[in-house]
Formats: structure tokens, sequence, C-alpha cells
């Protein structure tokens, strides 16, 4: 109570009692949301337990098992019962549980979470805001559904319920729970929350405070996790059609309490919805305060003293003023440094430039006394290399003569041989 309140009694009639009834007329008026998250692998029965649930047949496209990642797909609908409306989101996760590596399947999960926290956050700091006609996709409820093995929970429902549970209110189901019988279903259930238990993960529990619903939520917490069987097709049974599977066996009925718990489900979801979304305001409350830590927003000072928005801003401010000015300096410095590294350029090649003419003909001088040098150098090696040339040319020339010379004896020689030969 709040002190130095003091309570009053009234000698008559005021009519600030009608506030309920003006309420529930806006609230009428302007509808209701209500969002839901399904995560479950690709053909446990998610769209068919949804349109169930809500007895309206979503048309979904089906999903393929062949994604290289999990991926989301959000739908939204308005209903309408009576003179109520409600906004229906259902997100379902495709190609959830089909990748070889599942080590980051809850991933993308999280982030979408995160997401749509960070949309609402963004909502409410902005300087013209609109909350009550704002879309609030926050996630309300997460619809786990679990193969129903009959041994026990998989690793990636481990990591994935670990990873949310701080996250959005977790109702774990049992999909198509008729593939089993009833005796295993039992033990099935047993076996799933003394896993949760062991693990740490927690999971929505409906609440037993309130008077009005505290017995039936105490009797529907022992169901968890619900035994769940969705289908559209109605089979006629007697004079009557009902939504069920029929088997060659028999007929599971999606109605029937004694065959399912779908009925369970919807009853609670609907009669503790209000509840699924403080508790979800409640975890975006959690998200909210980590964020705004992180930009540096505190509720106390130094000493342990309140601080006002406007001062922590102002606080900000100073500091990014401070962070500016810093860089600023900075960059002037390396200007300044800049400059005058290019004057001391610039200074040393005006030093070349006013140099003695004198100076520059003497460097070309010995520049030109070294270049007669190595081409005097060059012309002493070719005139030796003539000289050399020359000579061997005599010798070429005395040789050839010689040969000249002696080939003519040689032939009368020839000559005479031969007609001695013919004499004889």
């Amino acid at each position: 109570q709040n002190v130095g309140c003091r309570t009053l009694s009234l000698s008559a009639h005021v009519g600030f009692d009608s506030l309920p009834d003006q309420l529930i007329r806006k609230s009428i008026k302007h509808g209701f949301c209500f969002n839901i998250l399904c995560i479950g692998e690709t053909g446990i029965g998610k769209s068919a337990l949804v349109s169930s649930l809500f007895n309206t047949n979503f048309e979904d496209s089906p999903s393929t098992h062949f994604l290289s990642s999990v991926r989301l797909r959000a739908q939204t609908f308005e209903l309408q019962e009576s003179n109520v409306l409600l906004k229906l989101t259902v997100v379902k996760t495709v190609g959830f549980g089909d990748q070889v590596n599942k080590a980051d399947s809850y991933q993308p999960i999280v982030d979408y979470i995160d997401a749509q926290f960070e949309a609402y956050l963004e909502e409410e700091l902005k300087v013209i805001r609109s909350l009550f006609s704002y879309h609030d996709t926050r996630i309300h409820v997460c619809l786990y559904f679990i193969s129903p093995t009959g041994r026990s929970l998989k690793t990636i429902d481990l990591l994935t319920m670990r990873s949310l549970d701080s996250k959005v209110n977790i109702i774990p189901v049992i999909g198509k729970a008729d593939s089993i019988s009833k005796t295993e279903l039992q033990e099935f259930k047993k076996k799933i929350m003394s896993e949760l238990v062991s693990n740490g993960i927690r999971i929505y529990q409906f609440p037993t405070d309130d008077e009005t619903v505290s017995e039936i939520n105490t009797i529907t917490n022992g169901y968890l996790p619900f035994a769940v069987v969705g289908s559209m097709e109605k089979v006629k049974i007697g004079d009557k059609m009902v939504r069920a599977r029929q088997y060659p066996w028999g007929i599971v009925k999606v109605e029937n309490e004694n065959h399912c718990d779908t009925i369970k489900l919807r009853r609670m979801l609907c009669t503790n919805m209000e509840d699924l979304k403080e508790k979800t305001r409640a975890y975006y409350e959690s998200y909210r305060r980590c964020r705004l830590e992180k930009l540096g927003c505190r509720d106390l000072g130094p000493e342990n003293k309140p601080v006002s928005l406007q001062e922590v801003i102002e606080a900000k401010r100073r500091e990014f003023c401070l962070e500016m000015e810093r860089k600023e300096e900075e960059i002037k410095q390396r200007f300044v440094q800049s400059v005058n590294e290019k004057a001391a350029m610039l200074e040393e090649a005006e030093q070349q430039a006013s140099m003695p003419v004198l100076t520059e003909f003497e460097r070309l001088m010995r520049m030109h006394q070294e270049e007669e040098l190595k081409l005097g150098e060059k012309k002493n090696l070719l005139e030796d290399e003539i000289a050399q040339f020359i000579e061997k040319k005599a010798i070429t020339e005395s040789i050839k003569s010689q040969v000249s010379v002696s080939t003519p004896v040689v032939s009368w020689k020839t000559q005479g041989l031969q007609k001695v030969s013919a004499d004889a």
C-alpha cells in the first residue's frame, strides 16, 4: 500500500465503479492479439494442431526436408468469436532437425525471439510512439513438439528448450500421440518431465494463485506434457460428424479427452492467455534491462542516488562529446604531423633546387670525364681486337696462296704417270 494514502468511505454513489466496464468495452473495440511459436520436426503435425485448436483451417504450404538451415515462417490471421476480435500470429519452424549438423539449429529461433523484443523496444524509445495501435509480435507461448519415440528427449530438444526457457513460455507437447499406446505414453510423459527437471529446463506452469482457476490449473499441470492429435478431417460416427483420424483398427477423436489432450491444451491456452502475456512482458523486461545496461543507462548513480533518465542522457551526451573531442584532437595531430612532413620534403627539394649552377656543371663534367674514360677503355679494346683480326687475316691469306701454288704441280705429275703407263 502507498504510504500516506488514506482510505475513505463514500456517503453516496459516485460512478467510478463503471471503470471495469469501460475497460471491457475499450478492449473489445480494440481487439486482442496472441502469438504462438510452434517448434518441431517437419511432418510432426504443427499445422494440424493449430487448426484443431482454433477450429479453423489455416492454409499452409507443405515444408521440405532439404533446407540447409532452420527458417521461421510467420502468418497472421484475424479471428472473431462472438464480438471478440483476436489477431492471431502463428510462427512455425521450417526444416528443424533436418540438417546433418544440428548443433546450431536453435540459434535462428533465439534470434527471431530477440528480434521481436528489439522491435518493441525500438517502438518504446521513439519520440513519437503509438504502443496502443502497435502490432505486438512478441511470442506469448511456445508449443514445443516432441517426437513420439517413447524413449527419451533428443539432444536437440534439450539444447533448444534450454536456450529458450529464459525468453518464452514453453509448453511441451507430444505430437501424433496416437502412434504409441496409452501405457507407453504415460511412461514417456514421466520420463520427459524427469529429464526436464534433471537438466534444469523451466517450462510454463499454469498459475495456481488465482482461486477461480487454481483447481483446474493444478490438475492440468499434472498432464504436462500434453499428448496431442490434430486433424481437420471429419468422420461420421453414428449421426454426428466429428474431427478425427481414422485407422484400420479404429478412430481417434481429436475432441475426445479420453483419446488425447488437445481439448485440455485449447482450454488452458484460452483460460490463461492473459497470464501468458504477463509472463512474456516479464521476459521482455529482462531483455530490456540488459539492453539498456549495455547502453550505459542506470537507475542509481555512483552514490546509490536515483538518477533520472534526463541525467543519464546528459551524461551519455557529455561522454560522447568528450570522445568526439578526443578523436578530433587525434585527427588534428595527425594533420599537423602530415603537414610538417610535407613541409620538410618541400624544404629539402628547395635546397636541392637552389644549389649553384657551377656545382651542377662540375657534377656533369665529372660524369662526362667518367664516360670518356669508359669510352677510351672500350676504344683500346676494339683496336686490339682489330689488330688481332688483321693479323689472323694475313695468316689466312698466306695459307690460301700456298695451297693454290702447290695444286698444279701435283696435276702435272699425275698426267706424266698416266702417259708412262699408256706407253707401256
